[in-house]
């Protein structure tokens, strides 16, 4: 595991931005696993100024989501197809039907899963997988408990993650109670992992995902045993580190 430190937000998003436009320019058709959330956009911002610029093209570039609420349609301003379409895709020039997001209204949502591996095995696999991470250590929807050993998979949200993004909504209510979402074993299939995180409120999950025990109970953890991990973070949400950040930027190896 890599850890890389950046003195806030910004810095730390221009970084990951860096990152991974240097691996679009060198493998043009990347395929690249994408979150949600408020934590990505900072580089999504990044992305979209390069491609604004002529630095950089996702025209050959395939994109697979991590998850999605189930129950909403995908022009529901809070599903996760809005919310790419709003804060990256029209803004680049990705060719829609290379991007990929779980649909929250099928028929047959186990069908749908299964479905949505084929289409990333058919893609070639992720060659560099985008994550967040949840104060309770979830990364995706993949809630405390999850079995490592699952694929993309029907979740039911812990009250605490639909509390977390009753924000984006009326009330609470209209949070959905269930997602679907790439499981463990579909994000440590990536050949890359690049977790992003911000905030002293994800300190104390960041330092149990890279020190703590490897356990189902925090998902986040079992990125210890990925081969090519990178923690992209901030001051804050390393606060937890004893280590001293005065020189602005940190390279770790754990």
């Amino acid at each position: 595991m890599k850890i890389l430190i950046e003195k806030d937000y910004e810095t730390m998003s221009l970084r990951a931005a860096e990152i991974t436009a240097a691996e679009i320019k060198k493998r043009r058709r990347l395929v690249l696993g994408l979150a949600t959330g408020s934590t990505p956009l900072g580089m999504y911002r990044k992305w979209i100024e390069l491609v604004k610029s002529g630095q950089l093209s996702f025209a050959e570039v395939t994109t697979f989501n991590l998850d999605e609420y189930l129950g909403l349609p995908a022009d529901h301003p809070q599903s996760y197809h809005s919310f790419m379409q709003e804060q990256l895709f029209r803004h680049i020039d990705v060719k829609p039907d290379h991007t990929h997001i779980p649909n929250g209204v099928t028929p047959d949502a186990v069908k749908q899963c299964k479905e949505y591996e084929r289409l990333i095995h058919q893609a070639g696999g992720i060659d560099i997988q985008i994550l967040g991470i949840g104060q309770n250590g979830h990364i995706g929807f993949n809630e405390p408990g999850e079995d490592f050993g699952a694929l993309t998979h029907v979740v039911r949200l812990q009250e605490s993650t639909r509390k977390a993004n009753a924000r984006f909504f009326s009330r609470l209510e209209d949070v959905p109670t269930h997602a679907i979402t790439m499981g463990l074993k579909s994000i440590m299939n990536a050949r890359q992992v690049l977790l992003l995180a911000a905030g002293s409120d994800k300190s104390d999950a960041v330092y149990k995902a890279m020190y703590g025990e490897v356990t189902e109970q925090l998902p986040a953890s079992v990125l210890q045993l990925h081969p090519n991990c990178i923690f992209i973070l901030d001051e804050a949400a390393v606060s937890n580190l004893p280590i001293d950040l005065t020189s602005g930027r940190w390279e770790m190896a754990k």
